[in-house]
């Protein structure tokens, strides 16, 4: 049946398949009872591994260890890179009826004792050595500045913890599909993060639906590189895989050499990373010689995807790019394209909804807006979060009486319900009372030869309110001036949309998930720590 065009930005997806009502233990043991002989997880670094039935059995032990140490609900903080006993940790904190926090590794002292307050955590499992910092005795020494906190764990022997859940008596909960489980904290491209209260249902769902959409089948090989602390690696890798039962190679951290090294000795077929990621893969030095036959689809998203990256990545690497749209607080993919959708609709597109999904664009008044006009972008369905970690506050702002949750994104959607990204609301620049929105100019300066990355922002001016400024990293080996930059981008825009401040760096403030922090720039230029372009 022909769906008639839309008329109004208002969708809902598919109705197939359904929504899982089922937690991440359920999963887990589903799995080792269809295929327990199946490899589950591997590293890339050791090559240590375990099959879906080794896997739920040493998850098991864990979990009763954390139900002997800690209370019921306890929440339980994960400090460590990409380590394949961070997966086994995930699985074994749902099974112990607890909630687990996600931290990144890269966090310092202060913030991580942020973490473990505004989470009241009881416990932490932490890496003994990232980076040349060993955070289990950091968190150690943070016990005094945080009163949760009862233990500290060392995920690099949970081996021990096995050993002690499997002469434990202990009997595990069964928690609700709806209950608490995790605690993402939001990546902070705009500033202080909140703890997004992510559910099994909404978790365990997404994870099979967004894998679904990117054509997975039995026997793929799902490299995980994305941080298993963001929801692209503990819900879109880890649960991606549970729920369809495939083989993921985790990679303890991102170096674009390993990466290549890792899809060619384990035949990845899928795979996710954010642009940053791709950019770095595809401009290392042994790419042209790598033997990338068996990747079928690698999946982007985390920050906006310039079409000239889709276009340029398919014809490098020979597989096909999808997009995902959303972000943490919709567990986190609420839009999505396909690997057989148009070359025009990948490289320019969000996608549409996923199933049971519902999607509108609306105004500053909360109206829906016609096909075509920009607004901002809001969800509803079993993906969003319970609401923001004791912040009842930041919930009410975020998420409406009708259960709407406002993204903040500035997105249109065409008549198939097809969106379309804009912006973000606290990105957008108003010039002399115009609205200029970033992502316009970024996607333009990124089809020049010699822009490598790029991130627009708006800086301060006495006359126009803000001005537009650009931060190139010029691609290896070129030299691009303001001049030359300048008359490409008034080949395609507008004047007033042409940035006059300038400036080139050899590398970009990110997230621990990949986004260009655009308000770290600001303040970088605040404190004269930008260079001028020539």
């Amino acid at each position: 049946m022909t769906t008639p065009p839309l008329t109004l930005s208002h969708t809902v997806g598919p109705s197939e398949p359904a929504i899982l009502e089922l937690t991440l233990g359920d999963v887990l043991r589903r799995a080792a009872r269809e295929r327990p002989d199946t490899p589950a997880l591997v590293s890339s670094s050791t090559g240590a591994s375990w099959t879906f039935a080794e896997l739920l059995s040493d998850a098991e032990a864990v979990a009763k260890a954390l139900v002997d140490r800690f209370e019921p609900r306890s929440r339980v903080s994960i400090w460590a890179q990409n380590l394949p006993e961070w997966v086994v940790a995930e699985y074994a904190i749902a099974l112990a009826g607890m909630v687990i926090v996600t931290v990144n590794p890269n966090l310092l002292p202060d913030e991580a004792a942020y973490v473990f307050n505004q989470s009241k955590s009881s416990g932490v499992i932490a890496s003994s050595g990232y980076r040349g910092r060993d955070l289990t005795a950091i968190a150690a020494d943070l016990m005094e500045r945080c009163p949760s906190v009862e233990q500290v764990i060392t995920l690099n022997t949970l081996s021990q913890l096995v050993d002690e859940g499997r002469s434990s008596a202990a009997v595990l909960p069964s928690p609700d599909p709806g209950d608490l489980v995790m605690i993402q904290y939001t990546s902070g491209t705009t500033g202080f993060p909140k703890g997004a209260s992510l559910h099994h249902r909404g978790l365990v769902t997404n994870g099979l639906h967004s894998t679904l959409r990117n054509g997975s089948e039995p026997g793929d090989v799902m490299l995980g590189v994305m941080p298993l602390f963001h929801t692209g690696g503990s819900v879109l890798a880890v649960l991606a895989s549970g729920t369809r039962m495939l083989t993921l190679v985790t990679v303890e951290e991102f170096e674009p050499g390993h990466v290549l090294d890792t899809i060619e000795r384990y035949k990845v077929t899928l795979g996710g990373g954010v642009p940053t990621m791709l950019i770095a893969m595809m401009e290392h030095p042994t790419f042209a010689d790598r033997d990338l036959s068996s990747l079928r689809t690698i999946t982007s998203g985390g920050s906006t995807v310039p079409a000239a990256l889709v276009e340029r990545f398919e014809r490098e690497v020979g597989a096909k790019l999808t997009i995902v749209f959303g972000q943490t607080e919709m567990s986190p993919v609420a839009t999505m394209t396909r690997p057989d959708d148009a070359v025009d609709d990948k490289a320019n597109t969000l996608g549409t909804a996923l199933p049971h999904v519902e999607i509108k664009i609306v105004d500053a008044d909360g109206n829906t807006v016609p096909i075509g006009e920009p607004g901002e972008f809001c969800a509803r369905g079993y993906l969003n979060m319970l609401g923001y970690n004791d912040n009842p506050q930041a919930t009410a702002e975020t998420i409406d009486a009708d259960g709407w949750l406002h993204s903040g994104d500035i997105c249109s959607m065409d008549e198939r319900g097809y969106c379309y990204i804009v912006g973000r609301l606290k990105d957008m620049i108003i010039r002399g009372g115009e609205n200029i929105y970033p992502r316009e100019i970024e996607e333009v300066l990124f089809r020049h030869p010699s822009v490598a990355e790029i991130a627009v922002i708006g800086l301060p001016d006495d006359k126009w309110g803000e001005i537009v400024g650009a931060v190139v990293r010029p691609t290896p080996g070129t030299s691009p001036t303001v001049t030359e930059l300048q008359d490409w981008v008034r080949q395609h825009l507008s004047r007033h949309k042409t940035p006059v401040a300038w400036f080139n760096t050899d590398t970009f403030p990110l997230t621990g998930s990949g986004k260009i922090q655009k308000f770290r720039l600001v303040e970088m230029w605040q404190a004269g720590e930008l260079s001028p372009l020539a």
